[in-house]
């Protein structure tokens, strides 16, 4: 009997096997499963930047075509336009949902997929006619968005 069992062929693999090769699969998911929502969250807060960066660059198209005055407006959604009465405006262009509009003040709270403009204001709030903040959203990982400027 015991030669029969010395004899016998091992087919196939052990339950303990199986259950370290899932248990190994099931740790590499569950990483994945955490990363994405943070890679969206990045994605996201780089396309806001970049939206506050082409309304900047349209402002300072806009200065270079009118011997550096500034805009009395900037708004639009997809393609946003710099204007003044009488001077030439300047376009940019952000993604198609992505709203933007003037402001007399800097905002407390920006909802996503908006970009708002202060005219003659550095992002510290101080007047200055030659400059413009760019106030864009940017979520952060416990999901309140908060606020950045990015100045002309």
């Amino acid at each position: 009997m015991l030669n029969n069992l010395k004899q016998r062929k091992s087919e196939g693999f052990t339950i303990i096997e199986v259950m370290i090769v899932l248990a190994i699969a099931g740790l590499i998911l569950l990483i994945v499963f955490l990363a994405v929502p943070a890679l969206q969250r990045n994605s996201r807060n780089t396309s806001a930047k970049n939206d506050a960066a082409a309304v900047a660059g349209a402002i300072n198209e806009f200065q270079s075509n009118n011997d550096g005055s500034m805009p009395t407006a900037v708004s639009g959604t997809g393609t946003v336009t710099a204007s003044a009465s009488g001077l030439t405006s300047a376009t940019g262009k952000v993604q198609g949902s992505t709203t933007v509009s003037t402001s007399a003040s800097a905002p407390a709270s920006i909802t996503a997929g908006t970009v708002v403009v202060r005219l003659q204001y550095k992002c510290d709030g101080t007047a200055n006619n030659r400059a413009a903040a760019v106030f864009y959203p940017v979520e952060a990982s416990t999901g309140n968005p908060s606020v950045k400027c990015l100045e002309t």
